[in-house]
């Protein structure tokens, strides 16, 4: 006896929840638990059928969901940016590519037997990287700077490229499967453009005069989206996907309109759905395989890894500068993810009911691409990175969370007194782009957000200090990198004195980090101290000159703040242990003004 619709419907976000959980414990992408999932609960187990489930609202709400992805995805390509990202990410994101699209599409064509038009799809489908598969397995393979920056940055300028690919593609099979001419697919083509960048400049200005109130913007954005993707399709058949994808960049990039709020909630939407989708188009997958496609899809997923991504990273970064050792690890790591998975199987009901042959093929190729790259690549990548000599020693940076005028000073103390990575992250404009003017680099933002996830380099980077104004927010940063770093790597600076964090003024100790300096400071007494004339000093210590001759010069007030030993690893005061310094160690101390006026 099967469970009831409804207790399906729960089940799957429940199962998608945890399968979003899981991948963040363990750091690889959601995207493989959930498609296991999917085929455990669909031709697996039988538990859950989607033609059954859904009726004729699949296709409708497959579409609706993709819609709402592309236009996510599009929504984060910024044109200013794309002049930044170094010669090897525009290669990669432009001709690399349509050389990768190409590739593919002769291996799809040769290896599985797909049509021409099927190939080109497939080429187009899976010719990207995404920053949602892109940013967890980066943080466990830990390559250096130049690295990571290279491979995040064609994750997320590459997505909505791929996805307008796809798109286009699919456009000429279907005009050309309908008898259209060249003119009815270029006015299809015409449509969506137009559509997207006439619902993009009304919702711009809209957004802009502040014409909705800020509590409906959201809501009014996804109106808009879904609004704009019905219209295009009523005026111009299946040009829905390029308004909404259209859409996105032009919003992204008009000057003047904050979207950083739409951005989350479109990216809590988007986790929401894509969890759930690609359940269930993994529980559509015929189980078991059509004969040959497991075959066939092995074979792809090898000429991909070992031939097509070397050879289009190869010809893309010519002249960009990086070492044969960097050029390598980049052509290792290429996961396929979102846009892959879930355009696929939207193209493929499509093209399925349009009655078009093999269309039914498109999917597990897809899918056994996907699953094929993001595990052997998560496997292998790291000792790959580590064998070339690529991959960041053990993580000595810091990652401080808040930007005023105490963060800012022990940013800048850090920076100077050690060789680590130092990194300020904050959503205050003000306090970020001072701590910009002083040479640190920033991410403006929260850093517990899916925007820090998925565009905040840590390389690097080992410790976090919460020393942000806003002690819940402390908290939560805290807790959240907890598993990236570690309980020893996270401190916090205390918002409330020990007498004042009591009772109802508490919080569960659960939610606390050790805490920084002194047990009597605070956020509040070391800006007091900073008013007061007390600065910073760094001094490294010697046989001579020891930490007890350093106190004697100072004052026996002075503020040990952090030590930083002979091998260079940073050594945090506060906490469950005191610190001694030894001589040999760079010490990082508060010293007050009367004490260093008379020593100077």
């Amino acid at each position: 006896m099967g469970l009831e619709p409804g207790l399906v419907l729960i089940l799957m976000l429940v199962v998608g929840f945890a399968c979003q959980w899981l991948a963040w414990r363990v750091r690889l992408p959601a995207i493989l638990f959930l498609l296991v999932a999917g085929i455990g609960l669909g031709p697996v187990s039988g538990v859950l059928i989607p033609d059954k489930l859904m009726g004729d609202l699949l296709f409708p709400v497959v579409s609706l969901a993709v819609a709402i992805i592309l236009f996510e995805g599009s929504l984060t390509l910024r044109f200013s940016e794309l002049s930044g990202i170094g010669n090897a990410v525009r290669g990669l994101v432009s001709y690399g590519a349509v050389l990768a699209l190409l590739l593919l599409a002769v291996a799809a064509h040769v290896i599985a037997g797909l049509s021409w038009e099927l190939s080109l799809l497939f080429g187009a489908l899976t010719c990207v990287t995404g920053p949602t598969v892109i940013a967890p397995m980066l943080r466990t393979v830990r390559p250096n700077a130049r690295i990571a920056n290279v491979l995040r940055w064609e994750g997320i300028v590459i997505d909505p490229i791929g996805a307008l690919f796809a798109v286009l593609v699919y456009e000429a099979i279907v005009s050309r499967r309908e008898g259209h001419s060249i003119q009815v697919f270029l006015g299809t083509i015409a449509c969506g453009v137009l559509v997207g960048a006439i619902a993009a400049f009304v919702l711009g200005r809209l957004l802009r005069r502040q014409s909705i109130p800020e509590y409906l913007q959201n809501y009014g954005t996804l109106a808009a989206v879904l609004g704009a993707f019905g219209v295009s399709n009523y005026v111009a058949h299946e040009s829905g996907l390029l308004a909404v994808t259209i859409m996105g960049i032009a919003l992204g990039n008009m000057r003047g309109v904050h979207v950083d709020d739409i951005m989350d909630f479109k990216e809590h939407l988007t986790t929401l759905l894509v969890s759930s989708l690609f359940i269930m188009l993994a529980a559509r997958l015929g189980w078991p395989l059509p004969p040959g496609i497991l075959f066939a899809g092995i074979a792809i997923f090898l000429v991909a890894q070992f031939l097509i991504r070397p050879l289009s990273v190869v010809i893309s970064s010519v002249g960009s500068g990086l070492t044969w050792r960097e050029r390598a690890l980049i052509a290792w790591v290429a996961p396929r993810g979102i846009v892959a998975a879930s355009v696929s199987a939207l193209f493929a009901l499509r093209l399925e009911k349009a009655g078009m042959a093999g269309a039914d093929r498109l999917v597990p190729l897809v899918f056994l691409l996907i699953i094929g790259t993001v595990v052997f690549q998560s496997a292998t990548a790291r000792p790959i990175a580590r064998w070339l000599g690529v991959a960041e020693p053990e993580p000595r940076g810091v990652l401080i969370f808040g930007a005023d005028e105490v963060a800012l000073e022990i940013a800048r103390a850090l920076q100077q007194a050690g060789d680590f990575r130092v990194v300020v992250a904050d959503d205050d404009w003000n306090g970020i782009r001072r701590a910009r003017m002083d040479g640190i680099t920033t991410f403006f933002g929260n850093p517990a957000s899916q925007a820090a996830d998925r565009k905040l380099d840590l390389t690097g980077v080992g410790h976090l200090l919460a020393m942000s104004t806003h002690r819940e927010l402390n908290s939560l940063v805290s807790v959240h990198y907890r598993e990236t770093f570690g309980r020893d790597k996270v401190y916090r600076l205390r918002n409330l004195s020990p007498e004042e964090s009591h009772g109802r003024a508490s919080l569960a100790g659960s939610l606390l980090a050790p805490a920084l300096f002194a047990e009597d400071m605070t956020h509040a007494r070391f800006g007091e101290l900073l008013h007061e004339g007390w600065h910073i000093k760094s001094t490294r210590l010697t046989e001579t000159f020891d930490w007890p001759h350093f106190i004697e010069q100072y004052g026996s007030r002075t503020v040990l703040l952090f030590g930083v030993d002979d091998k260079q690893q940073l050594r945090i005061a506060g906490g469950m242990h005191d610190l001694e310094p030894r001589p040999s160690w760079t010490v990082i101390a508060l010293v007050p003004p009367s004490e260093n006026d008379g020593a100077r």
